[in-house]
């Protein structure tokens, strides 16, 4: 799998980000087992509860078109280290991407870091009892 390439797509997802009141544009690039990628950027609301992030954006667009089997998800953001995702993205990943989604962090000086989805969130919630405590 080629991170450099996620991240650049996720860059370029970035740019089209809406971002009027906190002006922190973030963009993501998934891929899917079958090699389709699917951006997304973040989408704020004056309504705050209403706005989507680039994360969810970029699964929500896989999970749309039918593509449901997440191989990797990349997020990039203007930030000092790699950009770290937002909790509700953090249970989205886990759930439609599985716990062991590759999450690739990256930020526009080109750092990033990879992690599994289940280390961004350990004892996700799951309807199942095998994840709860």
């Amino acid at each position: 799998m080629d991170y450099q390439k996620l991240l650049e797509m996720a860059k370029e997802a970035r740019e089209k980000a809406y971002v009027p009141y906190s002006h922190f544009k973030v963009g993501a690039c998934v891929i899917t087992g079958n090699g389709n990628t699917y951006k997304g950027c973040n989408i704020e609301n004056s309504s705050y509860g209403l706005t989507n992030c680039a994360e969810r954006t970029a699964l929500f667009n896989a999970y749309s078109n039918g593509d449901r089997k997440i191989k990797a998800i990349a997020v990039v953001a203007d930030t000092d280290g790699p950009v770290s995702p937002c909790g509700s993205c953090r249970q989205v990943m886990y759930e439609l991407g599985g716990e062991d989604l590759t999450v690739i962090l990256g930020n526009m000086k080109g750092d990033y870091v990879v992690k599994k989805a289940k280390d961004l969130l350990p004892y996700a919630f799951s309807l199942s009892d095998e994840n709860n405590i």
